[in-house]
């Protein structure tokens, strides 16, 4: 189990460093213009703390593997860690459109590659969250 939460550490870890090439690859500067200035700020402001907070459950899973697994507390995180990417799970299905990628195979492939992480992380600290 440790060696699987610290795997999936480094994963979160890059994923949040991905989202620097959000604003480009989105055209936000282009999709955003019509915002209020306001909301643009809230987007980017958004994703940076978004992007923070995944490095540091990364940083944490990757770390502190063996205290995640072993202590109340540390399985008490990995509650709360699984509960928020199981949240993130159902926004796979439930908040995007399915427009987003069906019919398109790169953003199918993403899809599918990112439910899996989801699944996986949701899945794996609810089992270390229980001491399986």
């Amino acid at each position: 189990m440790i060696l699987v939460l610290q795997i999936l550490g480094i994963i979160l870890i890059l994923l949040a460093f991905l989202h620097v090439i959000f604003p480009r690859y989105f055209r936000w500067k282009e999709e955003l213009a019509g915002l209020s200035l306001i909301n643009r700020e809230i987007m980017g402001v958004h994703t940076f703390f978004i992007a923070v907070m995944v490095f540091l459950m990364g940083l944490l899973m990757l770390s502190s593997a063996e205290l995640l697994t072993t202590t109340q507390l540390g399985r008490r995180v990995c509650a709360g860690m699984s509960f928020f990417w199981g949240l993130r799970l159902l926004c796979q299905f439930f908040w995007y459109s399915a427009e987003n990628w069906k019919g398109k195979t790169f953003e199918t492939v993403v899809h599918i590659l990112f439910t899996l992480l989801w699944i996986a992380l949701t899945g794996i600290l609810a089992l270390a969250a229980i001491g399986a």
